[in-house]
This record gives structure tokens, sequence and C-alpha cells, in this order.
């Protein structure tokens, strides 16, 4: 080649180019990586959906890149004739590779992590690399997925491989002061460009690009997260402690009109007929890991013909009690369930336990209760400070604490399960006896553990337990054992007769089988039902139902009468009301970079600006038909209620308001 023309191909700009080119291929591949390690729960890809989601890719990638490689940017262009020395260069290839580095290994481990969080790693799972367990269970995962370990080495070595392949050659700016001005130049342009590359654009009228603009270029919610990428998610993620405001209705009363978290039952009309119907019993909350709705025969008679049953036990109690078919889990991880059941507090894009706005006064239902005289209890076989479960339990008024370390105290050590805590067989019956010796009535709440990953469980029970169509079936029978076996003891004692038990799932399992399970909608529906002993709750729920609804469904259960502070509604109120009740019931969470809202009859997703989704449950089961493509709208009235939930949370949480004035 012409030496004049390769000293033109090489010049400092064009290998620059070359270079950044190189990172936009590995993040082609490792989003291919982490499509086809999730390709269960993402669904097929059809060609229609491509162009979209590369479009997306491109916009999130250029921004990912403009975050993470500003520096090697800027250092490459300076107006510096040391730039073309043999150690500067060396320097500019160390902050490459290191950061090219981090590139691939957040993005594998996203690749494994979306399988179980069904989300991108952002910043909040920082909050847990605290918890004494972390490193067993990291090397865990290290382990069973060890073959992401060769790619990454591979990767890493073919994208060092393709930038030696481009060497700068000197500059022919030969002139001191032209090589400085054009280099000025240059470099003054590049960090115009990063800029705009972190926005998403130049144009002033352009927000910096979030998160939640991914959903925008996917068919379906759970796609978005084929989209993104990272350390793009961590970085923007960052400032998530600070509160950003949602403004939809300027006026006050009119917000209010739509949707409000106070709650005075004194003055509800709809008084319901089941109203203070359990004054004065016992209230025990089981918090079911993993507990999604398919496990259970019962509910899903079509999935297991065969006649398996992961759930024998509940599914017994269920026919017996008042089941919500269609119950949901308002967050996706188990720290987001405490605040929703204890507290009637949604999470969304961060957990809410992890805010630092979480440490205002909140009136949750131990408080409550304690008030009215019942003695508070949590329960965890983890240990004290695992996932800050036991500190929220407190916060919402919560006096007693149970966990591993009062467990092996008085039963000793030999029942760790060797990765979470005790197992929930043992930990059940040493509950039991707690509750035995605690002061009536008592207001309890057990958090289970063994049906998580690594999903194994006690050696003597193995081989009497079905092994199941994924990895957590087995350990959900275990725990349905387990729940056999404490209702065998406490039916003998003489608080059960007088107890009311709840019992809800945390979210939904990381492993599921059906198709309905792997929609967004599926993917929240969750185990969700009441029982009492003596039969006074009875009944087969259609309609929509959430975890935030328990608190204010025990209350009115309860009898309680003054107001309180909630997000959710008394279940049986909004039952009283026939005429109104497919209207009033909804569920809500975060799925996916967008706020999902469930009807009995729609699934739509907002991405705080406009609806991106909207399917028909009844029709379309599988969400496979985008209505919004079809021209057809969302009901305004479900639009105005979920923007007028979204302002008003997010107006307390910056205040961190969570009481009624």
């Amino acid at each position: 080649m012409n030496e004049r023309l390769r000293s033109g191909l090489h010049n400092t700009l064009t290998v620059l180019v070359w270079r950044l080119l190189i990172v936009y291929v590995l993040l082609a591949a490792l989003r291919a990586i982490f499509y086809l390690a999730n390709t269960d729960t993402l669904g097929p890809m059809t060609a229609a959906e491509i162009p979209a989601l590369v479009r997306g890719s491109l916009l999130f990638d250029t921004a990912n890149i403009s975050y993470c490689y500003t520096l090697f940017v800027v250092l490459s262009l300076l107006p510096l004739r040391a730039r073309e020395q043999a150690g500067y260069q060396r320097m500019l290839f160390g902050i490459w590779v290191v950061v090219s580095s981090v590139v691939v290994l957040l993005n594998l481990a996203d690749s494994v992590y979306f399988h179980y969080a069904k989300k991108r790693i952002t910043i909040d799972e920082l909050h847990f690399a605290g918890n004494d367990n972390t490193g067993h269970i990291l090397w865990k995962a290290v382990g069973e997925n060890w073959y992401l370990l060769p790619i990454g080495i591979g990767l890493v070595w073919g994208a060092v491989w393709l930038y030696r392949q481009v060497k700068p050659a000197p500059s022919r700016l030969k002139k001191p002061g032209l090589f400085v001005a054009v280099n000025s130049l240059l470099t003054l342009a590049a960090v115009v460009l990063l800029v705009g590359g972190m926005r998403g654009g130049l144009s002033h009228a352009i927000r910096p690009v979030a998160m939640s603009q991914a959903a925008q270029y996917a068919v379906s919610p759970a796609k978005a997260s084929v989209v993104l990428c990272n350390p793009f998610c961590v970085l923007r993620t960052m400032s998530n402690k600070q509160i950003t405001p949602l403004r939809y209705f300027s006026d006050s009363t009119e917000l209010a009109a739509r949707f409000s978290p106070y709650h005075y039952p004194a003055a509800d009309s709809l008084r319901h007929d089941r109203f203070g119907t359990q004054r004065g019993k016992n209230i025990l909350i089981f918090v079911l890991e993993s507990f999604s709705y398919e496990h259970s025969a019962y509910l899903n008679p079509e999935l297991y013909g065969d006649g398996a049953d992961y759930t024998p036990f509940l599914d017994s109690l269920m026919r017996e009690g008042y089941l919500f078919r269609r119950g949901y889990a308002n967050g996706r991880k188990s720290i987001d369930a405490l605040p929703s059941v204890l507290s009637s507090i949604p999470s969304f894009k961060t957990p809410f336990v992890i805010t630092p706005q979480s440490l205002g006064e909140t009136r949750g239902l131990g408080r409550l209760l304690g008030e009215e005289g019942y003695s508070t209890w949590f329960f965890n076989g983890s240990e004290n400070k695992s996932m800050g479960f036991v500190a929220y339990a407190k916060l919402s008024g919560v006096e007693e604490a149970r966990t591993r370390e009062d467990y092996e105290a008085r039963m000793g050590t030999g029942d760790f399960d060797g990765h979470w805590g005790i197992w929930d067989g043992p930990f059940m019956q040493y509950m039991a006896r707690e509750l035995d010796e605690a002061p009536k009535p008592f207001f309890a709440t057990i958090f289970t553990l063994s049906s998580h990953h690594p999903f194994v469980v006690p050696e003597g029970d193995a081989a009497t337990l079905p092994e199941g169509r994924t990895k957590v079936q087995r350990p959900v029978a275990y725990t349905d054992r387990s729940l056999r076996d404490f209702f065998a003891y406490a039916r003998r004692q003489p608080w059960f007769a007088n107890t009311l038990f709840v019992f809800t799932a945390d979210h939904v399992s990381s492993e599921v089988y059906g198709e309905v399970s792997k929609t967004p909608t599926g993917n929240s529906h969750i185990i969700l039902f009441l029982y009492t002993p003596d039969g006074s709750l009875r009944g087969d729920d259609p309609h929509v139902a959430q975890q935030i609804d328990l608190m204010p469904t025990i209350l009115g259960l309860t009898g309680y009468e003054k107001p309180f502070f909630a997000y959710g509604q008394d279940i049986f109120a909004v039952r009283a009301d026939s005429a109104r009740t497919a209207e009033r019931a909804f569920a809500i969470n975060y799925l996916n970079e967008s706020f999902q809202w469930i009807t009995d009859s729609a699934a739509m997703f907002f991405d705080e600006h406009e609806v991106t989704h909207l399917f028909d449950l009844h029709s379309d089961s599988l969400e496979q038909h985008n209505r919004i493509d079809r021209g057809v709208r969302p009901d305004p009235v479900q639009v105005e209620r979920l923007k007028a939930l979204l302002q008003t949370y997010y107006d307390h949480l910056a205040q961190s308001d969570f009481l009624v004035r």
C-alpha cells in the first residue's frame, strides 16, 4: 500500500474509530450471548423485531461507550506529541483493555443474573455485596456457569487482536501551531459527541437516555433487556437515591380523586360483610420464597395432567381457604416483598428498602397491630443481617425477630443448609414452639428460604421428593412438606384454631415451565391466599389482587378503624362494590424498565411518558400481539389511575412521608 495512503488511513482519528468499532462488535457479541442464554425467558426472535432492536442497541451501545471510554477517547486525541510514543500507546492500550474487560465481565454476568432476577445488573445489586454468604453464592454461580469464563477470555483476546491490527502513524501535521489547533478541535468535537452519546442525541430537547427507553425498541416488554447493556445500567442507576418526581396532575384535588394512599376505615361507606370477622385472632403470614403460581397442580391442572404435584399441602389449604387466583407480586426480588406485604409500599425502579427515604417513619402492620395489643414477630432462617430483612421488619414496627443465630443458640448448628441459612423444615418447627410461648394474640411473619438457588434439599429428603420440571420444584416440594409438618404440630396447639394464616410468594421463581409463566404478566403471578381453620374465610376470587393489598385487607378483617397509609386496597371492600370490582381491581410492578399495570382484562406497560404495550389477557394470554401497534388505545381511566399512583408514590418517596396527615 502507498505509504502516504497508509499514513492517512492510520491517522489518529481513523485508528480511534477502529478501536471504538471493536467495542461495538464486542457489545453485539455479548448481546447475542445474553439472548441465547435467556431464550426461554425472552422468547423467539422474529425478523420483524430485529430492525427496532438493532436501532435501540446502537443507541444504548453508543451511550455505554460514551460513558465508559471517555478517558480513552480524550487521551487519544489530546494535542500532545507524546501520544505518538510507545509508552503513551501502551497506556492507552491498558485503559482500553481494562474497560473492555469490565464490559465483558458485567455483560456475561448479566447473562446469568437475568435468568434469576429478570433484570439487568444495576447499582442496586451492590447493596447486597456485604452479605456474609455473598462470596459463597458467587463462587457457586461461577461453578455452575464455568463455560462463560473461556468465552469471556476468548472475547477479550479477540478484541485485543483486532486492536493491535491497526496502529497510528506519526502525524503529518509538522507545524506545532497547526498540530495543536487541529487536535484541539478534534478533542472538543469528540467531547461534544460523547456528551451527545450519553444523552442519546445532540438536540437540547433530548433528555439523557434512560433504561426505560429500551421498551420503545422492543415488540414485547421482556425484550427491552436485550436492548440494554452494561456498565451503562450500573452507571445510570448510581443516582437512584435521588428521587425524580413525576408530574401528570397539577391539581392536588384531581390527583387525590384518582388515587390516594390515605385510608379512613371508620368513614368508609363500603364496610364489607367480612369487616372485623377476624377480630382478635392471631395472624401468621408465610412469605414463600419463589412460590410461583405455576408450581401448584390445583391451580394449573393443564400443566400437570400426569399427576405431578409440588404443592399438595398448600393445594389442600387453598381448597378450604380464600384463594386469589390472580395474585401478583409487586417486585422482582426478595427484598421487594417485605415493604409490599408488611407496609403496603411497592418497589419500582429501586428496591424501597435501599433508598434513604425508607428510614422515614412508617406504620406497617407490626406497629399498627402492636398498638392494638398484638405481640409482633419476624422469623427468617438466614443470618440477622442477611438481605436487610430483619432491619425492615423492625422499621415496619415488628418487635421480636428470630434468625439463624437464635435458632443455633437454642437448637445447635447442624441444620445449616450450607448456603443461605437453616432448612425450612426444622426452622418452621422452631418457629412453632416460639409461637407457643408468644403472648396472644400474635402477629408473625416468616420468610422461607429453602426454595432458592442453588436449589438443594436435605439429603434425607431428596429421594422422597419429586424431581420437578424445573430445578426449583424439588425445593418447592420440600418447603410444602415443611409446611405440612408445621401444621401437623400447630393443629394440636391451643392457638391454632384462633389464627388467620396468610400465604404469599415473595416473587415468581427464576425457573419457570409453562409458556404463560414466561410472559411479563405470568412472570409476576404468584400463589396468594388466606386460610382460617374455622372456615370463616372461603372463596375462589377471579379478580386481580396483589401483595400491597394484604395490609389493608388484614386490617379490615381485624376491624381496624383508625386511619392508615397504604398503596394497596382492602380487597373485600373492593369486592363489596360488585358493579365496579373489575374497574377497581389492579396490580402494579416495575418490569423490563416499564411500569406494568394489570387489570382483570389487560396488561399495560408505561414508560413514564406513554403506554408502549397493551395486551388483551383474555384473547392473548401469551402476550404476543401489542394492541398499541394496531391502533388500539388503552382505557383512559386506567391510564390516569396509573399516573396518579406513580405521581403520589414518588412525591411521598421524595418527602419520606408515609403517614396519614
